[in-house]
Order: structure tokens, then sequence, then C-alpha cells
């Protein structure tokens, strides 16, 4: 059997080794508290691990900022000064000849039914002139008392859209005549060029100088008469030709009646209206001028070449 002194050194080893692993215990039980609870690592760690915090970006963009531009200052003209506008429209350009003219710039009041001649509206070309005799031409209206008539060139007759017009004629030396359109100047005639009588013509220059610019422009004259209708050579129940004369605006249609209401008939070249298959011929008719106004003629006979007087006429624009 040991001796006791033997026994007690071996509890002294044994308490220390106890008290080391209890002190290993309780610093390995503080590591792992400081491990395990929310952002226990050291602060140096931390720093380590995280990158470095900045402001939040805002999420709205902001534009940027318009750089301001330096204006140049103008340099003085050394050009003439425009002369004031005045209240009449500027004249339309017309193209060379051959060519189609720029497009009138209408103003208010304009004719809806209007076509190349609108009212209201300045127009440049040349006059010449030609040998009317009886101031019949194309349009087919027969001798005319008036010899202030003129030809339109062939663009501007538009299908003898123009028959009937009346316009007002400018020389430059400011001289002045207004014509009846009743013919048709062929091609070369360019666009806004008019072919006068010789006695239109001399109201503006004398008849020597044989071409002069000219500007003009449509008129709705003053007058006392109505309109009067003709049917063509050959008409009958079966076929038949209306022309209108004596209408103080251009004619844009002109409609017969039938069962069911209004028929248009279709323009010739030569200013008459056909109903190739007799529909309307002698019965009530309605006349249609550019600025839209309706005139119902009725009472006329199917009487070929007989101009008939109606009570009827467009009003004056």
């Amino acid at each position: 059997m040991a001796s006791r002194s033997h026994r007690r050194p071996l509890r002294r080893r044994r308490s220390a080794l106890f008290s080391a692993v209890a002190l290993a215990a309780v610093a390995l039980l503080v590591s792992l508290v400081l491990a395990l609870r929310p952002g226990g690592e050291p602060d140096t760690v931390r720093a380590a691990a995280e990158p470095a915090t900045s402001p939040p970006a805002s999420t709205t963009p902001t534009a940027p900022k318009a750089k301001a531009k330096a204006t140049p200052k103008p340099k003085p003209s050394t050009a003439t000064p425009a002369p004031a506008r005045t209240t009449t429209p500027a004249p339309a350009r017309r193209s060379p000849a051959g060519s189609p003219p720029s497009s009138p710039r209408a103003v208010s009041g304009s004719a809806p039914l209007a076509g190349r001649i609108k009212p209201q509206v300045s127009y440049q070309g040349v006059a010449t002139h030609y040998d009317a005799a009886d101031g019949d031409g194309a349009c087919l209206y027969g001798p005319s008392p008036d010899l202030m008539v003129a030809a339109m060139n062939h663009t501007d007759y538009e299908t003898s859209k123009a028959c009937g017009a009346y316009v007002l004629v400018r020389a430059a030396n400011g001289a002045s005549v207004t014509v009846r359109i009743t013919n048709e100047c062929p091609l070369p005639c360019a666009p806004g060029q008019l072919d006068l009588s010789k006695e239109a013509f001399a109201k503006l220059a004398g008849l020597s100088a044989g071409r002069i610019p000219i500007t003009w422009s449509l008129l709705s004259p003053s007058t006392s008469d109505t309109v009067s209708i003709r049917y063509k050579t050959g008409s009958s129940r079966h076929w038949c030709g209306i022309q209108a004369l004596g209408h103080r605006n251009p004619l844009a249609r002109l409609e017969v009646a039938t069962g069911s209401g209004w028929r248009s008939l279709t323009r010739t070249e030569y200013n008459y209206f056909l109903s190739p298959d007799g529909t309307g011929c002698g019965g009530p008719l309605r006349l249609t001028d550019i600025y839209g106004e309706q005139l119902t003629v009725e009472g006329i006979a199917l009487r070929p070449d007989t101009a008939q007087p109606s009570r009827v006429q467009f009003a004056r624009h």
C-alpha cells in the first residue's frame, strides 16, 4: 500500500489538471459566444470583409444640365430692306411653258369648288393678242356684242372650266381691262398666259408690243342679266348636250333631275354638259358655281340651238 506521502502529490497534480481544463473550457465557451452572436466578429475582421460604405444613390435620374450656347451676334446686313407687305395676296409664281404652275395661295373666303383659277388670287403671266373676229371661240358661246374677250391658256382653261369667267388684267404700266373668257389658247401658251382680243390688248399697250407681262385675277362682276340655257344641235329625249350662258361666276357643275335625285353631267372641252342616255333632257336643271351656290332652273324646253333665259343669277362675290 502506497504511503500517504505518495498519494498527496498525485491529488495536487489532478487538481491542477482539472483547473487547466476548466479554464480552457471557459475560454472556449466565451469564444463560441462571441463567434455566434450577430456581428460578433472583431471589428478588424468586419472591416476587412465589408466594402467601404457610401451614401445611397438616388433612384430618380437627374437630367444633365444643358450647356448654354453663346448666341452669335448678328452681322450687320448690307441687303436692301424688303418692302412692306400689302393686303393683296402675293401672286403665284408660274412655271416655264409646258410645266404645271405652283398652286396659288388661297385666302379666306375662297371658292370651295374652284379649280385652278381661284378668287382673290393674283396670277402672273404674259398677254398676247389675236383677231377675235365676232368674239366666238372654243367655249361655243357664239358671237359676242362685246369684244373685250380673251382666250385662256390650255392649262388654266381646264376642260372649259374657265369658260365664262370674268378676269381683270393689269399691265406693268398701270393700265387695266376686264375681259370674259370665251376661247382657249392652245399649247405652247404657257400657264398664266392670256391671249387677248386686239381690242382688249389695245387697252393695255400698242399692238406692236406683241407680248407684255401682266397680272390677272378673277372677278364677280355686277350684271342685270340672268342665266340662259341652250341645248346643243341634235339634242333629243335620247341624247342631249346642255350649256349655261351669262353666268356671273364660273360654273362648277350642271345636274339634271332624275327619279331618285340629281345627276351630275360630264363637261366637255367645248363647254357643253352631256347626257349620253337622255337622262334629264328637257327637265329641271341645277347649276352650281365655284362658290357652292346652287340655282334650280325649270321650264326650259328641249329646243336645240336656242338660248332660253331663266329667272335666276348667281350672287356677287
